[in-house]
């Protein structure tokens, strides 16, 4: 039986993760997963594919605050508590396409997230006033869905044995392994089978518990890749040696046709019951395929 191996969040989209051994599940995904979000002056988002350096900042949940350090940086704290921003400037912004809103978390964070990335920032927490809707179009078995600053949707589901089959096809060319942190999960699964996820429709944790306690996950849309998983999250930057990596690899066996030619790895989840519950690592997971008509 599938089991969960990882948890991960990331509350500052783009920024360096959080491995968790609990984390509570609410609507939006895992609690304070992309909650943040650093912007130019103009609202405009900064992620990895411009700023790869932004994987060298890192986060940590404390008591009351987000404490967020990086290299040759002092300590910087900002509220947990949405709510102790209520005073604060709300700012029109957007993923991607979607329009989204923040509140801005002050002059501080603005020096030290400028100083840095050596150009204009500031960081956003979503406003909890206001909503972000999932594309309607994967969403018609959960009657609808919100996110936070997340690219599209609430969680992110990847499988070990794909990581480990990738790595092995990077080891087999002379490429080093890799880490699953360059495809950002939320979620990481062990027993299942090689890209197995791909077919995975729905997902329960807790099934033989009571009806409160019982999480039900949709898999909904395959997670196609931009260039970013070449960034290593260590360095900040690509390997100098192996830079395309493990997109070149991934361009081998992984592209889809059912979108356009996009590489895919993982599969993208909405909260389809269950919110409130904690997901820990080690549960047991039932898992439903489907391989579609």
């Amino acid at each position: 039986m599938p089991t969960i191996n990882e948890l991960f969040v990331y509350p500052i989209k783009s920024c360096a993760g959080i491995a968790l051994t609990e984390a509570r599940l609410l609507a939006t995904g895992l609690e304070y997963d992309r909650n943040w979000m650093i912007v130019d002056p103009e609202g405009a988002m900064f992620t990895q594919r411009a700023y790869p350096p932004m994987a060298l900042i890192k986060v940590e949940l404390g008591a009351e605050d987000l404490i967020v350090s990086a290299p040759g940086m002092r300590e910087l704290r900002t509220p947990l508590d949405a709510a102790r921003l209520a005073a604060a400037p709300r700012v029109a912004t957007a993923v991607w396409r979607d329009a989204a809103y923040g509140l801005d978390t002050g002059a501080e964070t603005a020096v030290w997230f400028t100083e840095f990335l050596g150009l204009p920032a500031r960081l956003l927490r979503f406003d909890p006033e206001r909503e972000r809707v999932v594309d309607p179009g994967y969403t018609d078995s959960t009657g609808g869905a919100t996110t936070f600053f997340a690219d599209g949707f609430p969680l992110l589901v990847v499988g070990q044995a794909s990581l480990d089959d990738l790595n092995a096809r990077l080891n087999g060319k002379g490429a080093p392994s890799i880490r699953i942190d360059r495809f950002r999960p939320n979620i990481v699964l062990s027993g299942l089978d090689a890209y197995e996820e791909d077919y995975v429709e729905t997902l329960a944790v807790g099934a033989n518990a009571d009806s409160s306690a019982r999480v039900e996950l949709r898999l909904v849309k395959l997670c196609t890749r931009c260039p970013m998983p070449t960034i290593d999250q260590a360095r900040g930057a690509p390997d100098p040696d192996w830079p395309n990596e493990p997109t070149d690899t991934m361009l081998g066996y992984r592209v889809s046709e059912r979108f356009d030619g996009a590489v895919t790895f993982g599969n993208n989840a909405l909260v389809a019951s269950g919110a409130g519950a904690w997901l820990r690592v080690g549960q047991q997971v039932d898992a439903e395929l489907g391989f579609g008509d």
